[in-house]
């Protein structure tokens, strides 16, 4: 942190951009940021601090009568409490990191003695993961769909949802494959989960771009997961569809301008489809595969995207996130984006390393994908058959 505002410092920078890792949501650099009169492209510190930690977060949804999925009402305070709490919401349940993110510090139990066993370790993963050892309780939904509406609101009130993106494809609670739109979202639910998006920012007085996750179920009734206070990983599909420059519109709503379009305004055109490209072996329990880079053919034509900042002799290091790139793909319908991505994957190259290439094709060329019949628990299945 120290590093970077040095950095602005130098360089006369008064706006920082985040990204969408590492300090995007750490509330003390967009602190950092308010107090040396630099913008941060992001919402407030006292914002990302209220919506960081999951179960106050869930705990201000809950007061405001919105849909939340069964739980701990904020952090669990001791094994014993969390004992009588199961019992009283019944089995199975997820223990889940308060200041959680990326499919870390998150265990399903399915018993008495599991809660028992899995208690501590949840806890220790939340300490040396995020620095922070609160844990939280919610009810586990079987086989529903992770569902997430992106918002933009500027700092004058005007606050606008651009639709919604399926991002059930997940291994280890992390996204592999998403979508949009979702195949079991129509235009009804579609606007319900937008309006119920749209009161969650407004009651936070959020700012910039950000997502809100639900988790559906079978009925079609949704749950408030939590909201990311930062720009996507799949935010380009939504661009693809919208016709918005997502990271655009952050710089103007920073630049304190007004939304340049209404809510009625924004047309949904086609589907787009995106594929995380990472260096890991599905094999090997998706085990992360560092090395160099010694041969590269990234696809291209009409309707595909890439984004990436690797190249042939690039060096991917085990240090942190194993995305090399990001395959992103836009169609007139649903049928025509999986052709387009089935092509795309199979005109990727990449020599030197193990990438989940091959088990992404199996993906897309699965029937019950094609169907558009799945939910989070879909790799799990398919890794076993």
């Amino acid at each position: 942190m120290k590093n970077i505002i040095e950095a602005a410092y130098i360089t006369g920078a008064d706006t920082i951009h985040p990204g969408f890792g590492f300090l995007s949501e750490n509330a003390q650099f967009a602190k950092i940021c308010e107090e040396s009169n630099i913008k941060f492209i992001g919402p407030t510190s006292k914002v990302i601090d209220l919506l960081g930690n999951k179960s106050n977060a869930k705990e201000i949804i809950r007061k405001a009568d919105l849909p939340v999925i069964p739980g701990s009402n904020g952090s669990i305070k001791g094994l014993k409490e969390a004992q009588e709490l199961c019992e009283k919401i019944g089995y199975p349940i997820m223990l889940k990191a308060a200041a959680g993110g990326g499919g870390k510090g998150i265990r399903i139990v399915n018993s008495k003695e599991e809660l028992e066993k899995n208690y501590n370790i949840v806890k220790q993963e939340a300490k040396s993961s995020f620095g922070d050892d609160e844990i939280y309780i919610e009810k586990y939904i079987t086989k529903p769909r992770h569902i997430e509406i992106q918002i933009l609101a500027d700092e004058h009130g005007n606050i606008v949802h651009l639709g919604e993106r399926d991002c059930s494809i997940q291994r280890r609670h992390q996204k592999m494959i998403e979508e949009t739109p979702s195949t079991i979202v129509d235009d009804k639910l579609r606007n319900k989960m937008g309006e119920v998006a749209i009161k969650i920012a407004k009651i936070v007085g959020y700012t910039s771009c950000g997502t809100v996750e639900f988790l559906v179920d079978d009925n079609q009734d949704f749950y408030f997961m939590e909201m990311n206070t930062r720009i996507q990983v799949e935010h380009p599909i939504t661009e693809m569809r919208t016709g918005i420059d997502i990271v655009k519109e952050q710089i103007r709503i920073a630049a304190g301008e007004k939304l340049k379009f209404k809510q009625k305004e924004i047309e949904f055109r086609g589907h787009s489809i995106e594929c995380r490209i990472n260096a890991e072996n599905p094999n090997n329990n998706f085990m992360p595969c560092p090395g160099k880079i010694t041969g590269l053919n990234l696809p291209g034509g009409n309707g595909i995207r890439i984004d990436t900042a690797i190249y042939e002799g690039y060096n991917m290091p085990p240090n942190y996130d194993s995305m090399l790139a990001k395959i992103i793909v836009h169609g007139a319908n649903r049928n025509e984006a999986i052709s387009k991505m089935k092509r795309a994957l199979e005109e990727l190259v990449i020599e030197g390393i193990e990438t989940n290439t091959d088990f992404l094709l199996k993906i897309i060329k699965n029937p019950n994908f094609i169907r558009g019949t799945f939910d989070t628990s879909f790799i799990e299945e398919i890794k076993n058959n």
